[in-house]
């Protein structure tokens, strides 16, 4: 392993890029410190522990801590991912795009530019919003949030974002082109493990505090040690399907006869799912919080089931992941398209026929595979809610709750009452991430001749 740091040193271009990577997103840390003007930080912080399991806090991790500190990149890439997204969706429906998209590389490019538009669209919108929000949360009891609220603030906030938010998809854009990995991601993945340290930190002074046992650290260190094997081993899983060519003869030539495969991702879906479920069950618990709601009592109740850990929230957050890992799956790949494909330059998969049959197969195995990964990306996302106040099935209306808490074992309705820093979201992008960048770097020393990482195996990144 260290030999292996040392050969990337050793490759003036490799070297060149892993500092350049280095030096961007150091860039990105320093301007993670700049506050925006016109916000009072203390009563801010105050809003963000009032709310804890809202948006906000959703919003916060991808935007690596700025927006509980509301710095010029509190918006983070959000807008960007938003944008991302939302131009994958019109590709599938709207014609245009769609044969944009099958242009080539000036095709990715227009898109690329469209993306830009929408990210600087959506950041002043978001913007603008949150602005208003803020000024609201002044008739919270929180304090003044924001001491001279008005047209000004609002501009200012609105510039400030937005101008954030463009400068950091740039630098995601310049990683990408002139550094190592995938620059967006490895925002992102600065933004949370840079509070690494604080947790490591927090959970000494639990220690010496005997707030945590050493039973429970082993117990939990085993834990991530397993999440994290897991994850790389699920990412990494793909289903070959295989494909043969058939040979074809024109004048003297031979064409085809080539056998390949259709690799097929356990979790075709990465983290997509989760960031839909989160953001869906997180806008009534920020609904609830407005003011004209907190005095209606069903209201209020349902806030309750909804709530971050609650066993309604659970539920729903399990289902809703299922749901748009299909609907993402369905969005990104079409079995038909795949048949007709293989079927026009003479491919078939041995045993199935070509055109219908070999799309009714694909979808089999894909349908299959996606609710495996589905339910894995569910039991990620809920494993930290487990682990730190179990599933609290007590809360159930109804009276279920109490029936409940007689017969289910205080093991899982209460957890192991541990702290546990990273979300299952945080551990899928920290992950995906490393194996990704690893992956690339790994790609570049063995082109140039030297020994990776992997000794006499090769690691594959989530794109196989």
């Amino acid at each position: 392993m260290i030999q292996s740091f040392k050969n990337i040193f050793s490759i003036p271009d490799l070297r060149k890029r892993v500092l350049y990577t280095f030096g961007l997103l150091a860039v990105y840390r320093i301007g993670g410190h700049i506050p925006t003007p016109g916000i009072d930080n203390a009563a801010l912080l105050r809003l963000f522990e009032s709310q804890a399991g809202s948006i906000l806090g959703f919003v916060d991790l991808f935007a690596g801590g700025n927006f509980r500190r509301f710095t010029i990149f509190a918006l983070g890439i959000m807008p960007y991912i938003t944008a991302s997204i939302i131009l994958q969706l019109l590709t599938v429906i709207w014609p245009y795009l769609e044969k944009i998209s099958k242009e080539g590389d000036a095709g990715r490019k227009k898109i690329t530019q469209y993306t830009r538009y929408g990210t600087i669209a959506l950041a002043l919108v978001q913007s603008f919003g949150i602005a208003l929000f803020l000024e609201a949360q002044n008739r919270s009891g929180l304090g003044a949030i924001v001491p001279t609220p008005g047209f000004g603030f609002r501009i200012m906030t609105m510039i400030t974002l937005t101008t954030g938010t463009a400068f950091i998809m740039w630098l995601g854009e310049q990683i990408s082109e002139r550094g190592i990995g995938n620059g967006i991601s490895l925002i992102i993945y600065a933004g949370i493990v840079v509070g690494f340290p604080n947790a490591v930190a927090s959970t000494v002074q639990d220690i010496r505090t005997g707030n945590l046992g050493f039973l429970s650290l082993v117990l939990l260190g085993v834990i991530m040690v397993a999440v994290v094997a897991a994850i790389v081993f699920v990412e990494r899983a793909q289903r070959r399907i295989p494909i043969q060519y058939a040979r074809r003869v024109v004048g003297r030539r031979v064409y085809g006869g080539a056998s390949t495969y259709l690799p097929l991702r356990v979790n075709t879906g990465g983290v997509i799912p989760v960031i839909f479920a989160s953001s869906m069950l997180a806008i009534p618990q920020t609904i609830g919080q407005v003011r004209w709601f907190q005095d209606v009592g069903w209201i209020q109740e349902l806030m309750r089931q909804l709530g971050y850990s609650a066993p309604v929230y659970n539920l729903l957050y399990f289902v809703m992941i299922i749901f748009f890992c299909f609907f993402y799956v369905s969005i990104i790949f079409n079995p038909n398209d795949q048949a007709d494909n293989m079927k026009k330059y003479g491919g078939f998969i041995p045993g199935i026929r070509p055109g219908r049959r070999t799309a009714e197969y694909i979808d089999r195995i894909l349908t299959r595979l996606t609710f495996g990964g589905a339910v894995y990306l569910g039991l990620i996302s809920l494993l930290p809610v487990f682990l730190i106040s179990g599933l609290r099935l007590d809360m159930l209306p109804l009276g279920i709750g109490a029936a409940l808490e007689q017969v289910v074992p205080t093991l899982i309705n209460q957890g192991l009452n541990v702290k546990f820093y990273f979300g299952g979201t945080s551990l899928l992008i920290v992950v995906g991430v490393a194996m990704d960048t690893v992956q690339q770097v790994e790609s570049q020393l063995i082109m140039r001749h030297y020994e990776g990482f992997m000794k006499g195996a090769r690691i594959r990144g989530r794109r196989g």
